[in-house]
């Protein structure tokens, strides 16, 4: 018997948004998702799901590790995509990367300084307008940054926009919307291709199906 295809997931909202469409596509988890596992039986023999970080998905799809995954745009901006293909957007877990200033700031002089998680896509961002930038990379607590004269802007994710109003910032500009994408390793599709376009054909439907009833 072939070996199971493994399927790399992140918990917390990707996780819980995915499941729905995994089992309306026929992968239903054997194993409790909210468990300690990180490798998950399902129904399927052939398909097996793997619980690990947000930002180690693409490595693991890219390296084989595993065969397809879930990943937030972010994440594959940052990553670069590499050794990946990407045919399906689920369409969940929706954001936008935005720039954001405090409120009444004046417009900074000289060079500005951007703090962010997303140095790669926030480079790319000011490259494509021509602007040179100088970037701060934090790994959290992003809206400290203009506060405490780290920085002049920042660029994160938002979604409510609650914590930016919370400290006083504003967006200003989108970088780009975000939603989370079905990514494939490139020889998984080579040496697998039947079972992977199967697979990812039935969520394909799932997705289509799940926009039909909104």
């Amino acid at each position: 018997m072939a070996a199971p295809l493994t399927l790399a997931l992140s918990k917390g909202r990707i996780l819980d948004e995915t499941l729905p469409l995994l089992v309306a596509a026929g992968i239903r988890p054997v194993d409790d998702p909210a468990s300690r596992k990180l490798i998950l039986r399902t129904e399927r023999d052939d398909v097996r799901l793997l619980v690990i970080r947000a930002s180690d998905v693409p490595t693991f799809v890219e390296h084989g590790a595993a065969d397809l995954g879930v990943a937030g745009k972010d994440v594959l901006l940052e990553h670069g995509g590499a050794g990946l293909y990407e045919p399906l957007d689920l369409g969940i877990a929706r954001c936008r990367l935005m720039v954001a200033a405090p409120v009444g700031a004046a417009e900074p002089t000289g060079r500005l300084r951007i703090a962010t998680k997303y140095v790669a896509a926030t480079r790319r961002h000011y490259a494509a307008r021509g602007e040179q930038v100088e970037i701060i990379k934090l790994y959290g607590s992003m809206e400290l940054a203009p506060l405490v004269g780290l920085a002049d802007r920042i660029v994160d994710l938002v979604d409510t926009g609650n914590t930016l109003r919370a400290n006083g910032l504003a967006p200003i500009e989108e970088v780009c919307a975000i939603s989370s994408r079905l990514v494939v390793n490139k020889a998984a599709m080579k040496l697998n291709h039947d079972r992977v376009k199967a697979l990812v054909a039935r969520l394909t439907e799932a997705v289509a199906a799940r926009d039909a009833a909104a």
